[in-house]
């Protein structure tokens, strides 16, 4: 009788010829020849220069069939994209067996140059984590998978990492000046005033469009965690929690369990030729539905708003218990010499006739009880 593996036997037991692909894996010189120096290849069928090698690799269903085979109890998760180009016949294939598909954004692609645009230009980006979710959820709709495949953002925030010259196929060589010149401008990530209350805000917008379609994300990881683009940055005499590290805390203390229904009505900001809603929201409650905690965010950099809230057919009146991250400016921002220059602040909000007034660049979290 046969014995059948389970577990890390079963894992570590190789595949079987007919599940074994050929990928094929040149180097930046050979992907890059000229058109009458390719050929097509006896090993994978392709099309590319002749010394081009190749790496075995097997495909997303038969490696998730080992995987759930090993431990059915796993949660398995597959790289994909808003293309449904990629993703459709990734769902195809593997769909059946997976939980989610993970996607990752920066919108500030700094990967090669380290722009830092103004307060506006950032924060006109705000509604672009909505945009991205929806288009995914459209996917998923198309696929048949909607509902049991979630999303999960497993890399997001405003600004890309800065590591100019990189990736690069060859590995650096101890001598290369050049290399070692791209590595020391990666210093450029640590530099304190890129992290200012846009950034903050800009992570409360993608958070609440999270939480907005919160029965399709099921994951969001902010990345990284610590230094360079990070919410807490580390150096030798103690941490920074930057402004992002404020949005973040504030989201996991102060907001309840549960999303309750929220309409926004607003104005545009505008940033050149691209525009975000001026006020951006969303309203959590408690299991018994009588303790509510709204998130609202006022994306004007020197404006206040006034907001008018109903809860229900009511309007909300009285004075109420609330959060508000601000700054003194819409470019502040937390440094080692001045680490709380923006810091929540709890404080009393008073609602007239259902208006309350939202700071400029501001995060605010009003909480109260519904009778």
């Amino acid at each position: 009788m046969i014995e059948k593996k389970e577990g890390l036997a079963l894992l570590r037991e190789p595949f079987p010829e007919n599940l074994i692909s050929k990928k094929p894996q040149g180097t930046k010189a050979q992907n890059q020849c000229k058109y009458e120096e390719k050929r097509k290849c006896d090993i994978c069928g392709g099309f590319h220069h002749p010394k081009v090698g190749h790496l075995d690799y097997v495909g997303h269903a038969a490696l998730t069939d080992r995987l759930l085979d090993a431990d059915p109890n796993l949660i398995l998760l597959a790289a994909a994209t808003p293309d449904r180009n990629w993703t459709l016949p990734l769902l195809e294939a593997a769909g059946e067996h997976l939980d989610y598909v993970c996607i990752h954004k920066y919108w500030l692609s700094n990967w090669q140059n380290n722009a830092t645009p103004d307060y506006r230009s950032c924060i006109a980006l705000s509604d672009g984590p909505e945009e991205l979710i929806c288009q995914v959820i459209e996917v998923l709709e198309e696929a048949g998978v909607r509902g049991r495949v979630k999303i999960a953002f497993d890399e997001w925030n405003l600004r890309g990492w800065h590591h100019p010259g990189f990736p690069r196929k060859e590995p650096v060589k101890p001598d290369d000046s050049e290399a070692a010149e791209l590595i020391k401008r990666r210093e450029l990530n640590a530099v304190a005033s890129q992290y200012s209350m846009a950034d903050a805000l800009f992570s409360a917008s993608f958070l609440n469009a999270c939480l907005r379609h919160a029965d399709d994300v099921g994951m969001a990881n902010i990345a990284p965690i610590v230094n360079t683009r990070g919410p807490i940055y580390v150096h030798p005499k103690g941490i920074v929690r930057r402004t992002t590290y404020h949005t973040l805390a504030l989201y996991a203390r102060k907001l309840e369990e549960r999303v309750g229904k929220l309409t926004v009505e607003c104005g545009p900001l505008w940033a050149g030729n691209r525009m975000a809603d001026m006020v951006d929201a969303v309203a959590t409650v408690d299991e018994s539905g009588g303790r509510w905690a709204i998130a609202m965010v006022n994306r004007h950099p020197s404006e206040a708003v006034g907001c008018t809230v109903r809860l229900g057919d009511k309007l909300l009146e009285g004075r109420f218990d609330a959060t508000v991250l601000a700054g003194d400016s819409p470019d502040a921002f937390n440094d080692a010499e001045c680490p709380n220059r923006v810091t929540p602040e709890e404080v009393e909000m008073a609602a007239r006739a259902g208006v309350i007034k939202l700071a400029p660049h501001s995060l605010t979290i009003l909480r109260l009880r519904r009778e």
